[in-house]
């Protein structure tokens, strides 16, 4: 579990009680691909860090796939608006690979918040990086053209690209397979 300590140690330095407060309150749970760490509708009550695999934030609507974004190891993250507002999510977070995630619910988050000032500035902290990650997610769909979109992701997440499939690709970038394979065969 010391990568979660590497992981949080950047954002915020924990003390050594408070650090093992942390460590202890996570639980590791393993999924298979294919298998869901959240579904549709139910409501997100955790923080998720991953130890190895990979997996994915998407929804459907009128039978089309969008992804909103892909979590890979050492990334503490969670499905940010449910976890919130305790209602059910609309995203599904999907295991690409086999998986290994800790989980930390947020009743434990919350109790850690309390007793300890430096695990509050964290979750703050980290509050902070997913709306700054998300506006810049919007602002990417919106002012980006698709090939800007697919560049900026392979100098942020190269190493992703062998890991996920195109159609997953596509469905990130918001374009099709073919419009894929077309900006793909443009060097």
């Amino acid at each position: 579990m010391k990568e979660i300590l590497e992981y949080t140690n950047k954002i915020t330095p924990l003390d050594t009680t408070a650090s093992e407060d942390l460590i202890s309150a996570f639980e590791l749970m393993s999924f298979a691909k294919g298998d869901f760490i959240l579904k549709a509708d139910q409501a997100c009550k955790y923080y998720y860090f991953i130890k190895s695999g990979l997996t994915k934030s998407h929804f459907f609507k009128d039978d089309k796939e969008f992804i909103m974004t892909f979590f890979k190891e050492n990334m503490l993250f969670t499905e940010f608006s449910s976890y919130l507002t305790e209602q059910p999510s609309k995203y599904m977070i999907l295991a690409l690979e086999d998986t290994e995630i800790y989980s930390i619910s947020k009743k434990q988050i919350v109790a850690l918040c309390k007793k300890h000032h430096s695990i509050e500035t964290l979750f703050s902290k980290l509050h902070s990086f997913t709306a700054i990650n998300m506006m810049k997610r919007i602002s990417e769909m919106l002012e980006e053209n698709a090939t800007e979109r697919y560049k900026n992701f392979i100098c942020e997440n190269n190493s992703l690209l062998q890991r996920i499939s195109l159609g997953d690709l596509a469905n990130y970038l918001g374009i099709t397979q073919v419009s894929l394979s077309r900006i793909r065969a443009i060097k």
